[in-house]
């Protein structure tokens, strides 16, 4: 038997207005991008915000539906218009921010699984990391400087 150890380093930032400026209005976008957000079932607003190599911003955010598994995350809607609108542009970075109608989210929500497998897709397909910064609606943010370093042994289309 053989025991390894995998590391994944990130930065910390204590809140949004520690951000480089460009990373500053990126989350802002998010945050601006959950007021269009559609999620009557969970009161959890979760807005998503695509920095693009020419410098356009492409925003998503939550839409929930009665048939839950019918709704979709903010990532995967920001990720797939942005796809969608410029198909061949390199994806650089990501900003997420939550809004809850019932509590105080004081921690960094991260993407969930099935949002960091999409957002790894398009990482792999253009061979470049995507930065991704998430938060809560106070507090810290967290940046990852890979979708790899929130997905480590992640499947891609090599094992196909």
């Amino acid at each position: 038997m053989e025991q390894r150890t995998f590391n994944t380093q990130f930065t910390l930032f204590e809140n949004i207005n520690d951000l480089p400026s460009e990373d500053f209005n990126l989350m802002q976008s998010a945050r601006n991008a959950i007021a269009n957000s559609y999620a009557p079932y969970s009161q959890f607003h979760v807005g998503a915000a695509i920095l693009l190599a020419n410098g356009k911003i492409v925003t998503g955010n939550n839409q929930e539906n009665a048939a839950y598994p019918s709704g979709m995350c903010a990532e995967r809607v920001a990720i797939w218009a942005a796809s969608s609108q410029y198909p061949n542009e390199v994806v650089k970075k990501i900003a997420i921010s939550v809004k809850s109608s019932i509590k105080m989210v004081e921690k960094p929500v991260s993407p969930c699984g099935a949002c960091r497998q999409t957002l790894l897709e398009y990482e792999v397909k253009q061979k470049e990391p995507i930065e991704v910064f998430f938060t809560g609606e106070v507090g810290i943010v967290v940046k990852a400087h890979s979708l790899v370093d929130l997905l480590p042994f992640a499947f891609d289309q090599s094992f196909l």
